[in-house]
């Protein structure tokens, strides 16, 4: 089956499934064991290496939709940030970040870079100059995140995947909040693309996984550092994924839509100062997104007019959950310097724009109207 002229749903839906000989059941089955014969088998399996029957389908189906030759499968976004910089570079290597950045991966560059005596900086912007300016003899990758989080941010990917190609650099993208069906970035030129699987491939607020895609090439190689590192995810989970991700094209457009819609009547707003959200004409790196994204994604930011009460706003929500985490069903609300963005100093967070009323909206699968009923409440109990 040439999954390249499949239709998106039909992807999501059956390719990635472990055939089931025995019983010929419309799932896949689930190989929950840890031991497996390995005489006269082609490979050795074990969990930890990554190829338990359930790993290797679902692999198959993240690296289709990526439109990539190879996937693997983690036990969270950051297990698979971790491992991939880790896989590609060593001691004395040097890694240009964005400016902005999840807060997770940002602290983690910072704390534990250092130890392994791998360089960093990050770009002072988003243009080709600002990613030229800290390119250095030996350095070895560039890091995007696009849309970025929480502040959705527009990296030009085709500018990036030429600019590393120059001087012989690779490129890994964070596309968690794109998701592969709005946007693809090995179509642009990108080599390493990653997602926290926690988010829309889950899509329930039930898994916690991640997964990285690109070519054998560079997959082999993060794979050699990843069955040392151990991240790898439960079967019972992968299993539980692969389900989510037979509706991971339904869910992201009905969200992608219904997010273009709120982030309109917030942006006219009398109580809302700010809305960042890539679909906007307003937004400065709209053109750009137009270009390399098939739609704008569920998650959008906004800022309330100064000396509103943003946690009170929280609070005053009925149906929009104040709440950890995105991309579920039900839409969530809430703030980065709390959440995503705690762990950096007030400082670092100012420094990257992120202002303490900053809100962080994750459009769920509800009706339109009556999200806008629920923000419209709770912003009459700010006057």
């Amino acid at each position: 089956m040439k999954t390249s002229k499949l239709g998106i749903n039909t992807v999501c839906a059956h390719v990635g499934e472990v055939e089931d000989t025995q019983y010929k059941s419309a799932i896949s089955p689930l190989f929950m064991a840890t031991s497996y014969s390995y005489d006269g088998m082609d490979a050795k399996r074990y969990p930890r290496c990554f190829n338990s029957p359930n790993q290797e389908a679902l692999a198959k189906k993240v690296a289709a939709l990526e439109h990539c030759e190879a996937a693997l499968i983690f036990g969270s976004g950051m297990a698979a940030i971790s491992h991939a910089l880790l896989g590609l570079v060593q001691k004395g290597d040097h890694i240009v970040f964005p400016e902005t950045m999840y807060g997770g991966a940002y602290n983690f560059v910072v704390k534990e870079f250092p130890k392994y005596g791998i360089e960093f900086s990050f770009a002072k912007g988003f243009s080709e100059a600002h990613f030229s300016n800290e390119i250095k003899a030996n350095t070895k990758l560039i890091y995007l995140e696009t849309p970025s989080n929480p502040l959705m941010k527009i990296t030009d990917l085709e500018m990036v995947a030429m600019l590393a190609k120059k001087h012989n650099c690779i490129t890994m993208i964070d596309n968690t909040f794109a998701t592969p069906i709005n946007q693809n970035p090995a179509d642009f030129g990108m080599d390493i693309i990653m997602h926290s699987a926690t988010k829309y491939m889950g899509g329930h607020s039930d898994i916690s996984a991640g997964t990285i895609s690109g070519s054998k090439e560079y997959i082999d190689k993060i794979l050699s550092t990843s069955v040392n590192l151990g991240g790898h995810l439960s079967d019972y989970t992968v299993w539980l994924l692969e389900r989510s991700m037979k509706t991971l094209a339904l869910r992201v457009k009905r969200q992608s839509k219904t997010a273009k819609k709120i982030a309109r009547w917030l942006e006219q707003h009398d109580q809302v100062d700010k809305v960042y959200y890539p679909g906007l004409k307003s937004h400065p790196d709209y053109a750009i997104a137009k270009k390399q994204m098939r739609a704008y994604g569920g998650m959008l930011s906004f800022e309330l007019k100064e000396g509103l009460d943003s946690i009170a706003f929280m609070r005053a929500l009925h149906l929009i959950k104040y709440s950890m985490s995105l991309a579920g069903v039900e839409s969530t609300i809430l703030s980065p310097s709390e959440t995503s963005h705690f762990l950096l100093t007030p400082e670092e967070r100012e420094k990257q724009g992120i202002k303490d009323g900053l809100l962080r909206f994750s459009i769920g699968i509800e009706e339109k109207k009556d999200l806008i009923a629920d923000l419209e409440q709770a912003f009459s109990t700010l006057k």
